[in-house]
């Protein structure tokens, strides 16, 4: 089996039949299947059969789920629609931001792969040179750049896993319990955090989305 991503691989055998299909359209019609079904729904088989075609004819394709992963998390690159930077790095990455965490609700499979898996290709290249272009001049060393980005992603990716899943739930439960226990007068510092953390509903990313910014890039355009 070879080592390299995908992409370094020529998308269908140079010799043998004719291509009947592509990386794209295979790739588009497992998103599909993960959006309709979610992450665990996406094998070879399932995905041969949203195309009307057997698993055996993918493989001359995609090798592997793991590659068909891949080929998913990186096709979700397109739906940022880049524009060129303004000048104005934290307002250009917070748009950034909520584009990410837009596309992450529309497939909520996104996460987890963004979270478990960590291989760039064309589009998540594309996603990276942006970032680079909007954070260039700052004074931020190569590392401290490549870094703000995966932490941003990481960042935006938690927070839509909580959001969407079993754990926002959870945190919806935590959340109650410990507002009954801050009514009992026995923790007067946790009653007081609740009494200013007002309505617990609101949406609280855009909050969240600047403080890490200036977490990692300084407080610039502050």
């Amino acid at each position: 089996m070879s080592e390299e991503v995908i992409w370094l691989r020529p998308e269908h055998a140079a010799v043998g039949r004719p291509a009947e299909r592509s990386r794209a359209e295979i790739t588009a019609a497992a998103i599909g299947l993960a959006d309709r079904e979610g992450l665990d729904a996406v094998s070879m088989r399932k995905v041969a059969a949203e195309l009307g075609t057997g698993a055996a004819s993918l493989y001359r394709y995609v090798a592997n789920r793991d590659d068909l992963l891949d080929l998913m998390a990186d096709a979700t690159a397109a739906e940022y629609e880049l524009r060129p930077p303004s000048g104005d790095p934290l307002a250009d990455l917070g748009v950034l931001g909520t584009r990410s965490l837009a596309i992450m609700r529309r497939h909520p499979w996104l996460p987890t792969l963004v979270l478990t898996r960590s291989t760039l290709g064309p589009g998540g290249a594309d996603l990276l040179e942006h970032f680079l272009t909007v954070v260039d001049g700052l004074p931020l060393d190569a590392t401290a750049k490549m870094e703000g980005f995966a932490l941003l992603q990481g960042f935006i990716a938690m927070y839509a896993h909580h959001e969407a899943g079993a754990e926002g739930e959870l945190m919806r439960r935590q959340t109650a319990y410990l507002a009954h226990v801050a009514g009992d007068g026995g923790h007067p510092r946790l009653a007081a955090v609740f009494a200013e953390a007002g309505d617990t509903g609101a949406d609280r990313f855009p909050g969240l989305l600047r403080r890490v910014l200036t977490g990692l890039l300084g407080d610039i355009g502050a």
